[in-house]
């Protein structure tokens, strides 16, 4: 016979024809929230076990009911690591439903499949536990939930636990990407679907902006100021305006210009007295008094001075520079060097025969000291005698001083993070 129909008065029926029946009312899975606690598997670090919730599931049309959390030994992994799975199995040879675990392989990460035949054993899996290498207990971490849960008028699940090759249209919620999805016959399609543009129909053919703003800060390409659109100014509309009007600033070609003189006498002027024959700058000997500018726009040099009183500007570029090397500067050297506080000697002015005072309470160095530390190069002579310091170079004497401490610093730094590298 090949039509079977049941459930009538004074039938044999099977258990395989009731599951059948069963199966068409209620899908497999645990009777439950999705995310409930029936048949929640965990494990607390008590030993090699876990634990499994009390609950009510159906598997293939058959019903099983626990009052109590169960407890599942896990068999020690051993040198290598492996996955176990947790499952209610349906044994219809035994007429009954437990819980199982089925050992996985060991090196590998992949949990065993359950068995799921349509009229034999049938296994729904609750949850796969990482056994660790030579472990002595099963950590809360190391269990991962798997349940699928009993659908109502539509399913709800996760995409891990979603059911597997259900009825074209099957619907559900799907908590793991919050949409709503069913079952196209070969894949879980997301209800709201996207629409080809070209499909639709009415649409209009631009889209004016709603009314709206936005914050100062969101607008970019802002100007940083703003200047006025072009507009005027009635004359009588102008306030505070002058009774007379100045000529604005102008020029004449000199050709233009009229009765200018053919000649043009020097302006009474003076000569500052501190200038004498053939020099063009004082010499800054304590004796005479040097003057000073205010900086104005424009270049300005630092100027080297001649022995003859003539001056120079003081360039630095590579373009005036050859045989470039470079100068080795021992910082011991420079750090012997000695500020000292001094008074200049009073001289008598050639000319006047004049007593003048030398100035008092200077700062500097002593160009004999300098010499005598060897950094002759600061050192400047004057008819074979020491004469001055070139205080211009300085500046480039403390740079080894300055370099070395930097890579001291740097060097400390480093050891100081080690060490607290090391106590943290």
């Amino acid at each position: 016979m090949t039509i079977t129909s049941y459930p009538f008065d004074n039938q044999s029926i099977t258990e395989t024809d009731y599951s059948r029946l069963f199966r068409e009312f209620q899908t497999t899975g645990i009777a439950d929230t999705l995310g409930g606690t029936s048949f929640y598997t965990y494990a607390d670090a008590t030993g090699m076990t876990v634990k499994v919730n009390s609950g009510f599931a159906i598997v293939r049309g058959h019903a099983v009911y626990s009052t109590a959390t169960e407890v599942l030994t896990i068999a020690a992994a051993g040198t290598q690591a492996r996955v176990d799975r947790v499952v209610l199995r349906l044994d219809p040879v035994a007429n009954s439903i437990t819980l199982a675990v089925l050992q996985g392989t060991a090196g590998s990460s992949t949990a065993p499949t359950p068995t799921q035949t349509d009229t034999g054993t049938y296994e729904l899996p609750l949850a796969t536990v990482a056994v660790g290498a030579n472990v002595t207990s099963i950590a809360a971490s190391a269990t991962t939930a798997e349940r699928k849960f009993l659908g109502n008028t539509v399913g709800a699940w996760t995409t891990t636990t979603r059911p597997s090759s259900p009825r074209v249209g099957r619907l559900g919620f799907n908590q793991t990407t919050n949409t709503w999805e069913f079952w196209n016959g070969t894949a879980w399609a997301d209800v709201s679907q996207a629409a080809d543009w070209s499909t639709i129909s009415n649409k209009p053919a631009t889209f004016a902006p709603s009314t709206h703003t936005h914050p100062w800060t969101d607008v970019t390409g802002k100007p940083t100021t703003f200047a006025p659109a072009a507009h005027t100014h009635l004359w009588a509309d102008l306030t505070d305006k002058p009774s007379t009007f100045a000529p604005s600033t102008h020029s004449h070609t000199w050709s233009s210009i009229t009765s200018k003189p053919t000649t043009f006498t020097p302006a009474s002027h003076t000569h500052s007295s501190y200038l004498e024959s053939g020099d063009t700058i004082s010499w800054a000997n304590g004796s005479k008094k040097p003057y000073s500018n205010t900086a104005t726009d424009g270049t300005w040099y630092a100027v080297w001075v001649e022995g003859s009183g003539t001056f120079c500007r003081n360039t630095s570029a590579r373009k005036f520079k050859e045989n470039i090397q470079d100068f080795e500067i021992d910082p011991d050297d420079v750090l012997k060097m000695r500020p000292v506080i001094y008074d200049r000697k009073d001289q008598v002015d050639e000319e006047t025969g004049e007593l003048r005072p030398g100035r008092k309470g200077e700062v500097g160095l002593i160009a004999d000291e300098v010499d005598e530390i060897g950094l002759k190069w600061l050192v400047q002579y004057m008819d074979g005698e020491i004469d001055a310091l070139r205080y211009d170079l300085l500046g480039v004497a403390l740079l080894p001083v300055v370099q070395r401490q930097a890579q001291q610093i740097d060097d400390l730094e480093a050891r100081l993070a080690a060490l607290e590298a090391k106590l943290s």
